[in-house]
C-alpha cells in the first residue's frame, strides 16, 4: 500500500485545543515507521484552483482563499492564514491517491485537514474542501463508490453527489450528532435516486452490526453496482475509545472492513482502491488502525491493543434493515 504523506499535514492548526490537532498524524507517522510501513511515503505537490471548482463554487473558492483569520462556520472550523494552502495541498494528496489507486495500486492518503463535511459552497466540521469529492471527479471514471465509515455522516460528499449516478455514496454513521444528516431515507434524488446510501446507527452500535451491514447492505450493493473504483473515507471515530461518536467499534472491526473493502475491489474492480483519512481524535486507536490496515496490504500482522468488542448482538440490526427497506427498488439483496 502506497501511503501519501506531506509534512506541511502537520502544521495545519485549529483554534485552542481542538481535538483536531498536528498530533493526530504525528502519532500515525510514528506508528507507521516503528512497523517498517513508511518505505513508499509519497509526498504531493500543489494543484491549481481549477482542479478544485469541479467540485466547488468559484465564489466558494474566493471566500476561503480571502477569509481572515476566525471561524469558517459555527465555531468548530477555524482559518488561519496557512489553512488555505494547506488544504489544498490536502486535496492533492487525494488526487495523488486516485491517480496510484487506478494502476490496480492500494494508497492511503494522511491527510489534514480531513474534508468529508465540506460541500460544494461550504464548508464545516474541521472540513475546507472536500478532497474525496475531488478525487472523485479527478479519476475520470464513470462508476465509482465511495465508501464513508467514518463516524459522522459525511454531508459534503453525499450534498455534491446527491443527483448524480455515477457515485455510489454509502455511509455508515451514528445517527443524530453532528451534521445531522444521513437518514436512512435519503437516498438521492432525479437520475441519482438509490445512490445514496445511509446506514443510521444509535448509540452502541459496533462490530457485530457493521459486520451485519456489510454482508445485508454493503457488498450486494457494490457487486451489483460493478464500480470501477472504489473510494473509502475513513474516520475512526466510531471506534469505542474515541469520544467523538457514540459508536462502539474495535479497531480489529475497522481493519477487517478495510481488508473487505480490498478484497472487493479486487474482485470488482481490478484492485482499484484508495482511502482518505477523515476524523479519528484518539491518537492510539487511529494509529493502531492506519498501522492494521497498511500491513494487511504487506502481509503483516500487527498485534492490536483496543480489541473488545461491546456489540455482538447486532444491536443495529432495524438500521440496517429500515435501509434496505428505503433502497429495495433499487438494489437487490441477496
Amino acid at each position: 500500500m502506497e501511503i501519501i504523506f506531506h509534512p506541511d499535514y502537520i502544521l495545519h492548526k485549529q483554534k485552542g485545543t481542538h481535538p483536531e490537532r498536528p498530533d493526530r498524524l504525528i502519532e500515525v507517522m510514528e506508528r507507521l515507521d516503528k512497523e517498517d510501513l513508511t518505505e513508499d511515503v509519497i509526498v504531493p505537490e500543489h494543484i491549481s484552483e481549477e482542479n478544485l471548482t469541479v467540485v466547488h463554487t468559484e465564489e466558494y473558492i474566493s471566500r476561503l482563499k480571502s477569509h481572515p483569520p476566525g471561524y469558517l462556520d459555527g465555531g468548530d472550523t477555524y482559518i488561519c492564514e496557512s489553512t488555505y494552502d494547506i488544504a489544498r495541498l490536502s486535496a492533492a494528496g487525494a488526487l495523488s491517491a486516485v491517480d496510484i489507486s487506478k494502476k490496480g495500486k492500494a494508497a492511503l492518503a494522511l491527510l489534514r485537514p480531513p474534508g468529508h463535511h465540506a460541500g460544494a459552497g461550504y464548508g464545516g466540521g474541521f472540513c475546507y474542501l472536500n478532497n474525496i469529492a475531488l478525487a472523485a471527479a479527478h479519476s475520470g471514471v464513470d462508476k465509482v463508490a465511495i465508501l464513508d465509515f467514518d463516524g459522522h455522516h459525511g454531508n459534503g460528499t453525499s450534498d455534491i453527489y446527491y443527483s448524480d449516478p455515477g457515485v455510489l455514496f454509502i455511509s455508515t454513521h451514528h445517527y443524530g450528532i453532528y451534521p445531522g444528516t444521513g437518514e436512512a431515507i435519503a437516498i438521492g434524488d432525479g437520475r441519482g435516486e438509490g445512490f445514496n446510501v445511509n446506514v443510521p446507527f444509535q448509540t452502541g452500535v459496533g462490530d457485530s452490526s457493521y459486520g451485519f451491514a456489510w454482508d445485508e447492505l454493503i457488498e450486494p450493493i457494490l457487486s451489483d453496482y460493478k464500480p470501477k473504483l472504489i473510494l473509502v473515507s475513513l474516520g475512526t471515530d466510531g471506534h469505542y475509545s474515541d469520544g467523538m461518536t457514540g459508536l462502539s467499534l474495535s479497531s480489529q472491526a475497522y481493519i477487517e472492513m478495510s481488508k473487505k473493502s480490498i478484497d472487493l475491489s479486487q474482485k470488482l474492480c481490478g484492485g482499484k482502491i484508495a482511502f482518505f483519512l477523515e476524523g479519528g481524535y484518539h491518537l492510539n486507536s487511529l494509529a493502531e488502525i492506519i498501522a492494521g490496515i497498511s500491513a494487511l496490504t504487506e502481509g503483516k500482522e500487527l498485534k492490536l491493543e483496543h480489541t473488545s468488542v461491546y456489540d455482538d448482538n447486532c444491536l443495529g440490526r432495524q438500521a440496517v434493515e429500515r435501509t434496505k427497506r428505503a433502497l429495495q427498488d433499487h438494489w437487490k439483496f441477496y
